[in-house]
């Protein structure tokens, strides 16, 4: 049998490489962070890692007091990302979404104090400067109505001189 002139088509590329799974990208790096409605008061560190390859982004969030943490991949079967974050508050909270055209939105059950089944959304907007902003919002009546909750601005560690300090 004669093999026709040219190479095989390219397989598609693998879930850790597909345009979805580099869809927040836009987060890793080490950022000073702090509440959006002061800009000069930084409320916390944050690292924010490309691990296994591209297949996962780690968080390591590090405020003043307690920290916590979160793995996050994009599943190519439901194409969804997932985010399972893990604080020293006992919280453990799994999040689904995926980029609605100009953020990554992520939902999960989130129980507060008097609020067993209070869902947070987070969205996480990319600005032109670089910066991250991170937005969390609570429903307590299945996603009817939403209330203001968390309201954060990651902005790039600086870059320190080699051999400066």
């Amino acid at each position: 049998m004669a093999q026709t002139a040219g190479a095989p088509p390219a397989p598609p590329p693998p879930g850790c490489e597909s345009p979805g799974s580099r869809r927040f990208d836009f987060w890793i790096g080490e950022w000073d962070v702090f509440a959006k409605a002061d800009l000069t008061k930084k409320i916390a560190e944050s690292v924010i890692e490309n691990r296994y390859h591209g297949c996962a982004i780690r968080e390591n969030w590090q405020p003043k007091t307690d920290g916590g943490g979160s793995l996050s991949a994009y599943a190519p079967a439901d194409r969804q990302w997932r985010q399972t974050w893990v604080d020293s508050c006992g919280a453990w909270v799994d999040f689904r979404g995926g980029w609605d055209g100009k953020a990554m939105v992520l939902e999960g059950v989130w129980p507060q104090p008097g609020h067993p089944s209070q869902i947070t959304r987070m969205t996480y907007t990319a600005w032109p400067d670089g910066s991250v902003e991170q937005r969390g919002d609570t429903s307590d009546d299945a996603r009817k109505t939403w209330r203001a909750g968390f309201d954060f601005v990651y902005r790039r560690k600086a870059v320190s001189p080699a051999g400066g300090g």
